[in-house]
């Protein structure tokens, strides 16, 4: 998709003002089932919110944020203050993509009256157009809760990074037939509450290509098929931010090692007194 940026030289920094382009929905994603790939990735700030979403379907303000922003070693101790700050941010350099915010790991769980109070500040304070929740049929009367009071939910099944205490690990599931069943029937029971589109996250390939078949709402992969109606990573992983990824992420880039040598370019001309030359600094006019 080819697009252009008339930027005030004012705002530009904070604010994007595109061509015009109207921004997709929650409808246009429902209708992408079976059809064109939805692409998906993380944004957690408004500069790589305006870079991503030119080419971005939805844009998911992950509960990862905790990871890749605040050095957490889970996403457990995310807060709704940080998701409502970042969703915020998110939008407001966004225009074209669905924005989709993760609801943190506390702030929904104990009923459904405390998911739509919850759901409802991040709707009201971000402007973003759908949450997304972890887990699956107990999680089954929530969605239904806020999708017919208007909240569109996104669901997101099989690897759970808010039950990682429970699981065990970030291992893949759905390897047992006893397991495959559950994420299969989690799944049905969240596509049937109401759910919009979800997350399938680190399953078996003939698992994920089963879930896609049964459930009439877009399934959006991570570490699962290609057969998905959509794919998901953390932008950060595939630009190659960080040594380590989980096996699911291919790296596009080495962004890590441009930033080291950019850095040690500029470090080696501030010790060599060669930055600021006479482009960088003021002198009088002639």
């Amino acid at each position: 998709m080819s697009t252009t940026f008339t930027l005030d030289t004012a705002t530009s920094r904070a604010t994007p003002t595109p061509a015009p382009m109207k921004r997709l929905t929650v409808p246009a994603i429902q209708a992408r089932k079976g059809s064109e790939p939805i692409v998906m990735l993380t944004a957690y700030t408004a500069r790589m919110a305006q870079l991503l979403d030119p080419q971005c379907d939805m844009l998911l303000v992950g509960d990862s944020l905790g990871q890749v922003i605040y050095g957490l070693p889970s996403t457990l101790a995310v807060t709704l203050d940080m998701m409502c700050a970042h969703g915020a941010a998110v939008v407001r350099g966004s225009y074209h993509a669905v924005v989709v915010i993760d609801m943190p790991f506390g702030s929904y769980e104990a009923s459904p009256e405390q998911a739509f109070a919850s759901a409802a500040r991040i709707m009201a304070e971000t402007g973003a157009a759908a949450v997304k929740l972890e887990g699956g049929a107990a999680m089954a009367p929530t969605v239904a809760f806020l999708s017919q009071r208007g909240i569109p939910v996104c669901g997101h099944v099989g690897l759970t990074p808010q039950a990682v205490n429970a699981l065990g690990g970030y291992g893949a599931r759905g390897r047992s037939d006893a397991e495959a069943a559950k994420i299969l029937s989690d799944a049905k029971a969240i596509a049937e509450a109401g759910a919009f589109a979800m997350v399938v996250e680190g399953v078996m390939e003939s698992l994920a290509k089963e879930i896609v078949a049964a459930v009439p709402c877009p399934v959006i992969g991570i570490g699962a098929s290609a057969d998905c109606d959509g794919q998901v990573l953390v932008t950060e992983d595939m630009l190659g931010l960080f040594e380590r990824t989980p096996r699911f992420v291919k790296t596009y880039d080495d962004i890590a090692g441009r930033i080291s040598a950019a850095v040690g370019a500029y470090a080696d001309e501030v010790r060599a007194r060669s930055f600021p030359g006479d482009a960088q600094v003021y002198r009088p006019k002639a």
